[in-house]
């Protein structure tokens, strides 16, 4: 009872729940809260209870920078929940944050993603950790139908409309029509493999030792998945692995391709199993407008251009492809309170 009291002190809530950045949509708002899924925390000493310090970028920026007692936590790998206690706190901070700091008098209902991979025990968990951070009410989407919503593709309309999202720690493709989710194919590979690809091509190549941060800012500054018409090349600095001393590299995109070709490969197979799947009339409507790419990994350069020579039709990269499925949520609460008719399928739990 003193949930639904206090609803009505918050409004409803959109979260990107993903596995690089949580973005929180505010009804009535917009986007409120883009920051990056990671929280630094302090070892207290007593029966393993840690306390958080951080959170978002001021913990990112601690990544491999921290002293003994204090650690940075992913609690989200590949999409679905590694630590649950600190999923729990992050979640309900930034609950928090987007109603002005009112947390005690704040339980809003909350649209939240999950990757189209993930199992119901996973699933339940996000609905567990979110009800534990003070929601009153929990919905669970998949993440393809919230990016397909948030790119103003026409689902709802009886032809076929083909999202790609590709985040931080999963690829997921997903092909709709008449509002609903007709044949959807997930990857447990995305942005943070490519990272790691990053970090195992320079300890091989170069005996350098990076942490994941330096391989992200490789990435985005140099990596490509197309040949470029003028080669890039930057300096890395990082340990060497052979005398433990500093050492600075130049690293050129070519090397990084290649580093990430086996991963871009098979996303690629990922999307020609969707498509192998598809009803002909659905594919007739993809060839006729293409697929969207959106997503933080799709602005990694030439990935548009690659995945139209692959399948053969036209991609277009979403307007704002690191906030699509935020803003996909945001238009979900509005359809709920117009009473719209759509057919999605949501998993929902209240208290």
């Amino acid at each position: 009872m003193f949930k639904f009291l206090s609803g009505l002190f918050s409004r409803d809530i959109g979260i990107d729940l993903g596995s690089a950045n949580i973005v929180v949509y505010v009804k009535g708002r917009g986007i409120t809260i883009d920051e990056p899924s990671v929280l630094a925390v302090r070892n207290m000493g007593r029966k393993g209870k840690k306390e958080v310090i951080a959170f978002g970028h001021p913990a990112k920026r601690m990544i491999g920078k921290t002293p003994v007692g204090i650690e940075t936590v992913r609690p989200l790998q590949h999409g679905v929940i590694a630590d649950f206690d600190m999923t729990e706190q992050m979640v309900g901070h930034y609950m928090a944050a987007a109603n002005q700091g009112r947390r005690m008098m704040a339980h809003p209902r909350v649209a939240i993603c999950v990757p189209a991979c993930v199992t119901e025990v996973e699933k339940r968990a996000v609905v567990d950790a979110t009800l534990g951070a003070g929601a009153r009410e929990a919905f669970v989407v998949e993440e393809p139908l919230a990016a397909a919503l948030g790119t103003g593709l026409p689902i709802n309309e009886p032809r076929g409309n083909m999202v790609v999202d590709i985040g931080g720690g999963t690829s997921e493709v997903a092909v709709l029509s008449l509002g609903g989710v007709v044949i959807s194919n997930s990857l447990r590979a995305a942005g943070d493999d490519l990272d790691s690809a990053i970090v195992s091509m320079l300890r091989q190549n170069y005996t350098l030792s990076i942490g994941e941060s330096t391989a992200e800012e490789v990435k985005f500054e140099i990596g490509s998945v197309i040949p470029l018409e003028e080669e890039l090349e930057m300096e890395v600095k990082g340990r060497d692995l052979m005398d433990g001393l500093p050492k600075v590299v130049k690293v050129t995109s070519m090397e990084v391709r290649e580093a990430i070709e086996p991963i871009i490969c098979r996303i690629e197979d990922m999307l020609r199993y969707a498509v192998e799947q598809t009803p002909p009339e659905l594919v007739k409507d993809i060839v006729d407008q293409g697929l969207v790419l959106t997503g933080g990994s799709a602005l990694l350069r030439g990935l548009n251009m690659r995945f139209s020579d692959v399948m053969n039709v036209p991609v277009h990269m979403a307007e704002q492809p690191l906030l699509s499925v935020a803003l996909g949520l945001g238009k979900l609460l509005e359809t709920v309170d117009r009473g719209d008719k759509i057919s999605v399928t949501v998993d929902h739990s209240t208290v």
